[in-house]
């Protein structure tokens, strides 16, 4: 087996780069690349689809996973993706179900047993096409995310998004959003937050979309509409806790192709990059990548 691997060494719980190094070695690789700057993982990828490889295993966190999808996506040849997550997140690796053992991931890698396969979301805006496996988030998340700092994080725990949103609601504006789902009709609405999921966490395990499910070929489409603050922060606890999907604040939707459009225009972002503003369209493309998993 051609194992390419593609290493991130500044990913959030790299502590020590030497034993990281001596742990890889294990997947007795026949390249290994380390990432200095944005893009190097993409630039790795084509790399590795050039040299003919057939196994892709990214030691990074869901940033570095990122730029290996978009390698891959454009790829007539893909080859099976493993994943050891490092960063300080590793949302999309929690939807696969993977341990956090470092030496568990590298054995399941090692003997690459099981794989499933998993759907690439292409998503179109006036600024680019980009492709994500996860997550991404228009609206009111991007403002939450800048008030739930580290410190807050480490004072509130896992209710630091609810106290995020609290700091975040004097720079709260609804946006004027329409939605089109497949080839129904089009409707409008006063919402705060578009959500287009394909994996079920963000935010270092927000389970945004608890019963998403990466290889079924939808989206899931999780749509918060203006509300007043309070019934917002209950929303944001209900999010923490993943009960917001029977929140009657709350509107969930799965369809394989998904239109928005807003004013003002909505950015999206994905694993921490912007990926463009509204108009944009998010469309599956059902099984493109297989991932090695437990």
């Amino acid at each position: 087996m051609k194992r390419y691997i593609i290493f991130n060494p500044a990913a959030g719980s790299v502590t020590d780069r030497k034993e990281l190094l001596s742990a890889l070695a294990r997947l007795e690789p026949a390249k290994l690349r380390l990432t200095k700057k944005r893009g190097d993982a993409e630039r790795w990828t084509r790399e590795a689809i050039k040299t003919k490889s057939d196994f892709i295993a990214v030691a990074g966190g869901d940033g570095t996973l990122n730029e290996v999808v978009n390698g891959l996506a454009k790829a007539a040849r893909r080859p099976r993706v493993g994943l050891i997550p490092l960063g300080t997140g590793n949302d999309f690796a929690r939807t696969l179900g993977l341990p956090s053992s470092l030496e568990e991931n590298i054995d399941i890698l090692k003997s690459a047993a099981k794989t499933a396969p998993v759907d690439l979301v292409r998503v179109t805006s006036k600024r680019r096409i980009r492709y994500f496996v996860n997550v991404s988030a228009g609206g009111f998340s991007g403002l939450v995310d800048k008030k739930t700092t580290r410190k807050v994080k480490r004072t509130w725990g896992p209710l630091a998004y609810v106290r995020g949103a609290a700091a975040a609601l004097p720079n709260l504006h609804a946006y004027r959003t329409k939605i089109k789902l497949d080839d129904d009709k089009e409707f409008a609405a006063e919402l705060f937050n578009v959500v287009i999921a394909n994996g079920r966490f963000v935010a270092h395990g927000l389970p945004i979309a608890p019963t998403a499910d990466p290889g079924d070929g939808l989206l899931d489409v999780v749509l918060i509409p203006k509300v007043r603050g309070p019934e917002l922060v209950l929303l944001a606890a209900e999010i923490v806790l993943g009960k917001h999907v029977s929140s009657s604040d709350a509107v969930l939707r799965r369809a394989k192709k998904v239109a928005v459009r807003s004013n003002p225009g909505m950015w999206f972002n994905v694993d921490g990059e912007l990926i463009g503003n509204a108009p944009a369209v998010f469309q599956i493309m059902p099984r493109a990548l297989n991932f090695v998993v437990r």
